[in-house]
């Protein structure tokens, strides 16, 4: 009897051993797939959920395969990082890991794109030291009460809103500037605008109203960050740790030989 579990328990380690090594084939061969059908650089991350992976592969259907990607170039962006889940998988098992060409079919798709603060900085001309943070419906009130801003602020969806924090040379002196922006998709582009703008503490003087007009229009932007990964169309956007995050979904898509595009 302790023979026969011991030859089982080895029987189960080499069935996991050739599961994960399997499983690490599979997601190498998606790595490259993925770096050429979204135009990368390096090899993304892949990572084939469920387990054991074997029974998956017997089938050609996998309930879920995770790709991440990160300093992706998109015109002056220069560090975009990409994140999707592919849902229900359809990719034989010998077509993956055979040389010819691969064809991935996929029934859902999610997806994330971060633009972060140092490329949002890159389209601000003359900004320095760009922050995003995150706001929440007691620093409005803060802000209306405490720093003089106009009560339509409290109108606004902190869900929608972001506080972005910056250098500026305001008059021939560099000086720190805050803002209170609006975030909108706006034909898959990222809208920013300004809704109240802060130059220095609480006793700093009121801006003139040509400053005023100029940092309006100065951070008035908007960022395009491509397209999402897999032809995911963009339907939410929210400012999250020092970033804008992009995100959506996408249903019935091929990837690889033989591509269509995805309907949203």
């Amino acid at each position: 009897m302790r023979r026969l579990i011991i030859a089982l328990l080895v029987l189960v380690g080499l069935f996991v051993a050739v599961d994960f090594g399997s499983a690490a084939l599979a997601e190498s061969a998606v790595s490259r797939q993925m770096r050429e059908q979204i135009g990368l650089v390096d090899d993304p991350s892949v990572r084939i959920n469920g387990f054991p992976f074997l029974t998956q592969a017997v089938s050609g259907r996998y309930s879920s395969v995770d790709v991440t990607a990160s300093r992706i170039h998109v015109g002056p962006l220069q560090e975009l990082g990409v994140s999707a889940q592919l849902r229900n998988v359809n990719a034989p098992l010998s077509m993956l890991l055979g040389s010819g060409p691969k064809t991935l079919s996929v029934q859902e798709a999610e997806g994330t794109v971060s633009v972060p603060a140092t490329d949002v900085q890159r389209l601000v001309q003359g900004v320095q030291d760009l922050r995003i943070e995150t706001i929440d419906e007691e620093a409005l009130q803060q802000t209306v009460e405490d720093d003089g801003g106009p009560s339509s602020l409290l109108q606004l969806d902190p869900e929608r809103a972001a506080r972005f924090g910056g250098t500026v040379t305001v008059l021939g002196q560099e000086v720190d500037v805050w803002l209170i922006a609006t975030l909108q998709l706006v034909n898959g582009q990222v809208q920013i605008e300004p809704r109240y703008i802060h130059l220095g503490g609480n006793d700093a003087p009121a801006l003139p109203a040509v400053a005023q007009s100029t940092l309006q229009q100065l951070f008035t932007i908007r960022v395009n960050p491509g397209a999402l990964p897999l032809a995911v169309t963009p339907t939410d956007l929210k400012a999250v740790n020092g970033a804008l995050e992009i995100s959506g979904t996408a249903q019935n898509m091929t990837l690889g030989a033989g591509a269509t595009p995805a309907t949203g």
